[in-house]
């Protein structure tokens, strides 16, 4: 029993050590995201998620339409995972201030809220993803950075209660 939990003890331990990012970051170069800009029109993107232990347990292609109507940001995401399976999503993220942003998609929790800084952008939920078992209660740290004009880089935390359960990262490419 002592030795189960120390391991837990340990997990716990070596789990919070793994930093994450912060807006507080020097910026690692000059652009300036705006959401809006980066994601009106057709983007694709391609991702991964990997579990605590760095092993790739999906690997999914988004194609994403986007309309800014001046206040609120669309985004269809059409999902097609490596096994084929498909699924779409669509965001409402409503622009609440100068660098702030609040959202909903089915299966979110509450709002989902972000915040742009220079060239990063920090948006924090919960959702319920559909697993095949039913759904599964996660929450996301999620960090976005502009390369350059047409690209994007995101790397999402995953967390359930608290715990790190993966990562997922993505590649944005505006076409």
């Amino acid at each position: 029993m002592r030795l189960v939990l120390l391991c837990i003890a340990l997990f716990f331990g070596l789990s919070a050590c793994s930093g994450t990012p912060s807006l507080t970051d020097r910026k690692l170069g000059t652009q300036e995201l705006n959401l809006e800009d980066f994601f009106e029109g057709k983007t694709v993107a391609y991702g991964q998620f990997q579990d605590v232990f760095g092993t790739v347990r999906r690997r999914f292609e988004v194609e994403i339409t986007g309309t800014w109507d001046g206040q609120t940001l669309t985004l269809v995401e059409d999902f097609t995972y490596a096994d084929g399976e498909t699924e779409q999503r669509v965001w409402s993220l409503t622009k609440t201030g100068a660098q702030t942003w609040e959202g909903t998609a089915p299966g979110v929790i509450g709002k989902a809220t972000g915040t742009e800084d220079g060239d990063t952008f920090n948006w924090v939920y919960t959702i319920d993803l559909p697993v095949p078992d039913g759904t599964l209660r996660v929450s996301f740290d999620d960090w976005m950075w502009q390369l350059s004009e047409d690209r994007l880089l995101n790397r999402a935390y995953m967390r359930r209660f608290g715990v790190p359960i993966g990562e997922v990262i993505i590649m944005f490419e505006k076409e």
